[in-house]
């Protein structure tokens, strides 16, 4: 009777180890089901070895370190056509600038990403929401680049050199999106993402300014305020909030990467306006003609509206 009480003992601590490893250990993906998740299967399938093993997690990572590792090299291709731009048109000069600035932006959003994740497979629902974020603008920089690059005058020693790697890098942000999502983002993130926006009156405020073109607050432009705001305060400082006035702004804003954790709040959509015209057609590119543009970290807007005024006839503009 003891030994019959033994095995089952045994063979039910057995089974119990064997239940606990696989709720501790992610299940491995294969290359075929992990590309099969993406936009761009085949392109997927002939970047990863076939002999590649490891969950989508660790999928994720790898095409995360070749993004990074193609935008690197892409910058350094940018960088050899600009060593000297007196041969190039200044059409061609600005988009070439353009693209330096948007693929920086994406090196440092790869980076930042893969220093978080390169260990481990938990992440914070703000984690999550702010790489995914990131992920995303890094698909939006692309096409972006590529834009700017079709609207300027043709000079195919430059554009044809660079559409391929655009491509290729497109495609290869594009998967490493879907595995993230894939592999990071779940209900319960979205579920908590949208009580964190609910609870937006509960932010931590560092600071306030009030821009009053009519000169009774801080400051009377959008821009001077943004100037004001600390350089490289770092996600975790709490808000500089600058409350904006009802009326029109003809200005264009930038915010710029040093300039983190800004919230600008105005006193209601189609009361508080900042408005714009700039077009390819006047000499400008896509990339710098928006009305109101975001490098910064933790940019938040609310009841405000973003308006780009744009003609049938001119060339295509950051509209909205």
């Amino acid at each position: 009777m003891a030994t019959t009480f033994n095995l089952y003992t045994t063979l039910y601590t057995i089974v119990s180890l064997s239940l606990l490893i696989l709720i501790s250990f992610p299940s491995l993906a294969t290359p075929h089901t992990t590309c099969n998740s993406t936009l761009h299967p085949s392109f997927c399938t002939s970047t990863l070895p076939s002999d590649f093993s490891g969950t989508i997690h660790d999928h994720s990572r790898f095409f995360l370190r070749q993004s990074l590792s193609t935008t690197k090299t892409f910058l350094q291709l940018i960088s050899s056509y600009l060593k000297d731009p007196s041969s190039l048109p200044a059409s061609t000069l600005l988009a070439l600038q353009d693209c330096q600035v948007l693929a920086q932006l994406n090196n440092d959003f790869l980076s930042n990403t893969l220093q978080t994740i390169s260990y481990t497979d938990i992440l914070s629902p703000l984690q999550v929401y702010d790489f995914q974020t990131m992920l995303s603008a890094i698909l939006t920089n692309q096409q972006t680049c590529l834009d700017g690059l079709h609207e300027v005058t043709p000079y195919p020693s430059v554009t044809t050199g660079l559409l391929s790697p655009l491509s290729d890098g497109t495609k290869l942000y594009s998967i490493s999106l879907s595995l993230f999502t894939h592999g990071w983002v779940g209900d319960e993130a979205n579920r908590e993402r949208q009580l964190t926006q609910k609870n937006i009156d509960n932010v931590n405020v560092k600071e306030k300014v009030v821009v009053n073109p009519y000169g009774s607050g801080n400051f009377t432009s959008i821009n001077d305020a943004v100037a004001a705001a600390p350089n490289n305060t770092g996600t975790n400082n709490g808000y500089f909030v600058i409350y904006v006035v009802a009326g029109i702004y003809n200005e264009y804003v930038s915010i710029a990467k040093s300039k983190q954790n800004l919230m600008i709040i105005g006193e209601g959509i189609n009361r508080t306006i900042i408005t714009g015209n700039r077009s390819v057609v006047d000499g400008w590119t896509t990339f710098n003609s928006a009305t109101f543009a975001v490098v910064g970290k933790g940019f938040v807007a609310v009841n405000i509206t973003f308006s780009q005024h744009c003609w049938i006839d001119q060339a295509p503009s950051c509209c909205c």
